[in-house]
């Protein structure tokens, strides 16, 4: 997704921002910050583009997107943003703190994995009525930021399957890049406190 956007939109950077805490996600079974934010700098090395950023790690309390997207805003004044998103969770933006304000932040990315673009068409116009469709899926809002839909190519690959491989011993090779199958094995004891007992080998 990241490198989809970044290549087609002609981003100067795309940064991969993990939750300290997500509102939408219970404590138990959820890896420490410090590994996460590892996990994904395994996963992202040698990308041209990518990068991880550990601020939510100096943000108490729940880490909200609208907050988060503040704090870019606040940092980064002049610099043109976009939240990047799957079509799925777009659709759920009105169940969010402060979801309907997101676009009013950063420009927004809809990633369309799957048939949504009829969805998302009119999930734009209840939300956002003033918003105006300058070309097929993309939208502009009062403000100027803008609402943009982007097809990929669809990677069927889900992070519960990947810890439930992971704990049966399965091969994760091609499924998750190689600094993160040796960081796993490299923490595996950590993972095992948090994720539970792996079968036997």
């Amino acid at each position: 997704m990241a490198i989809e956007v970044l290549e087609r939109l002609g981003l100067d950077r795309v940064e991969l921002v993990p939750a300290a805490e997500p509102p939408h996600k219970p404590g138990e079974g959820m890896l420490p910050f410090e590994l996460r934010l590892e996990l994904v700098r395994r996963a992202i090395e040698g990308i041209p583009g990518l990068g991880a950023n550990p601020l939510e790690a100096e943000r108490p309390g729940p880490s909200f997107t609208c907050d988060t997207l503040t704090c870019y805003r606040t940092e980064q004044p002049d610099t043109e943003m976009y939240f990047i998103l799957g079509a799925s969770t777009f659709l759920e933006l009105h169940k969010w703190r402060r979801g309907l304000e997101i676009p009013e932040l950063a420009s927004l990315v809809v990633v369309n994995r799957w048939e949504a673009a009829e969805a998302v068409a009119g999930f734009v116009e209840s939300s956002w009525p003033e918003a105006v469709e300058e070309e097929q899926g993309e939208w502009r809002l009062p403000g100027g930021n803008t609402i943009r839909l982007v097809d990929i190519p669809r990677l069927d690959i889900k992070g519960g399957q990947i810890r439930r491989r992971w704990l049966d011993r399965r091969n994760l090779r091609l499924l998750v890049p190689d600094g993160v199958v040796e960081l796993l094995e490299e923490r595996a004891e950590t993972i095992e406190r948090y994720w539970g007992a792996r079968g036997s080998a």
